[in-house]
């Protein structure tokens, strides 16, 4: 029989802190039943012979010394089922769509277990978001964990509804589905999110958590675990390759933060807690793709820079755990041009094993390269003339000029509804591309040039 304790001492924000009277577990579940007959859920946050700090789901508003504490001995636990696609979620995994709870084929512990280094397989297949300068030039691959870095009042949940909505493997008949978590959400942005994936079917295949802004501090820390535990059952049980969206992670490092300072711990930079590295690396390393499992668990993370600082503590540390970055640019948002993806400073670290002959085109790492260098060029180029003018330049130097503003006009800039195969992106570049003197294309391949260049084929 499980006991009740009346041993409360404090109330400190979302924390409560009881004299320990058995020994408890670590992320132990705890039910708090409250003088006025509700009950509400926390988790042991801290235990030590003395004190046991417990924080509360639902918020410490209407908690008392009177109020019992009943320990169960279980962590948090998500309760999964196939049935799970279609669904709309809170972010503690309670149905928010109107349909019932979910009847569980199994109950898995949120905070998973670490995937082995030994049992890893090397990502090398090529996933399609129908984004050009992701697909293009920041290639994603199955199993790999790439986070979009943003910034305040840009278009981050445009393009990760998009790429939620538009992800597949080509050629693939295999079952591919999306776990997405928002986390800090405003209740605007939730209608625009839930709006968005009835309207455009994608809810189908997706699994949707949604933690608001006005929603407790404590359960945006549970959101994203319950998420990737979604995913993993749905890729390892059910042999999926799940696409898991995870926005914002700032939000929910915020959230670390409020939870640090309840806990008078001694802040790290920038007051945010000096554990932030290892429990973000808790997040990210659940992506992955294990031997002998036909599932795969992949992972775009989207976070808003502070101040559009790349070197604030939230995008520093992601950068180090993570296999590169796709970066919004406010410049090309101001533009006008979606999505606003600038390519010079992203990367994705896995796009050379996952492209190429039989995975997407063999000329795909060429037009990649030349475009990468025609445009970084070019923009040095746009600095060069606001000094001299532009008929100071060399006929070259300014059809490198041109290029830059094709790139930005034709290869960055598509529709919010426009899916590009990636026939279609490499197609576009070749014909940026064309536009320059085949003298300047010298990091393609003559074969490459015959074969795919516009004033070729026409031959």
């Amino acid at each position: 029989m499980t006991k009740e304790y009346k041993t409360i001492t404090e109330i400190s924000g979302p924390l409560i802190f009881l004299e320990k009277t058995e020994p408890v577990g670590y992320g132990e579940l705890v039910h708090i039943n409250l003088p006025d007959g509700t009950t509400k859920r926390g988790q042991v946050l801290d235990t030590s012979s003395d004190v046991v700090a417990v924080q509360v789901f639902e918020g410490t508003g209407g908690l008392n010394e009177e109020s019992g504490v009943v320990f169960s001995g279980e962590t948090i636990k998500l309760p999964v089922s196939k049935d799970m696609l279609g669904r709309i979620l809170s972010g503690a995994g309670e149905p928010l769509d109107g349909g019932p709870r979910i009847v569980p084929e199994d109950r898995i512990d949120v905070n998973g277990a670490s995937m082995n280094p030994y049992s890893r397989m090397p990502p090398e297949d090529f996933i399609q978001t129908g984004i050009s300068t992701i697909d293009g030039t920041n290639t994603l691959v199955r199993g790999q964990k790439l986070p979009i870095f943003s910034g305040s009042g840009l278009p981050h949940n445009e393009i990760a509804l998009q790429i939620a909505r538009q992800s597949k493997v080509p050629g693939s008949t295999e079952d591919f589905a999306v776990v997405f978590a928002a986390m800090g959400i405003t209740n605007e942005e939730a209608q625009y999110f839930m709006e968005d994936f009835e309207k455009t079917g994608a809810l189908e295949r997706a699994v949707v958590f949604l933690n608001l802004a006005d929603d407790p501090a404590v359960e945006r820390i549970i959101t994203p675990r319950m998420a990737l535990t979604a995913a993993e059952y749905l890729a390892y049980e059910h042999d999926m390759h799940v696409l898991v969206i995870l926005t914002d992670i700032t939000n929910y490092c915020e959230a670390l933060r409020q939870m640090g300072a309840a806990r008078e711990e001694v802040p790290g930079r920038r007051g945010y807690p000096g554990y932030m590295y290892t429990d973000l690396a808790s997040l990210y390393e659940r992506a992955g793709v294990i031997k002998g499992r036909k599932g795969s668990v992949t992972q775009f993370s989207i976070l808003t820079m502070p101040g559009d600082d790349i070197t604030h503590p939230i995008p520093d540390l992601s950068g180090y755990i993570t296999e590169g970055q796709i970066v919004v640019s406010r410049e090309l948002h101001m533009k006008g041009i979606y999505p606003p993806i600038n390519v010079l400073p992203s990367l994705s670290r896995l796009m050379n094993s996952g492209i190429g002959d039989g995975k997407t085109r063999d000329d795909h790492k060429a037009v990649s390269d030349q475009m990468y260098a025609g445009y970084a060029e070019g923009r040095d180029l746009r600095g060069l003339v606001a000094i001299v003018g532009k008929e100071a330049l060399s006929e070259r130097d300014q059809k490198i000029l041109e290029f830059a503003d094709l790139f930005e006009d034709r290869f960055v800039r598509q529709g919010r509804d426009e899916d590009r195969s990636i026939e279609d992106t490499l197609q576009v570049g070749w014909d940026i591309l064309s536009e320059l003197p085949e003298s300047l294309l010298t990091r393609i391949d003559n074969k490459y040039i015959e074969k795919y260049h516009p004033a070729h084929k026409s031959n």
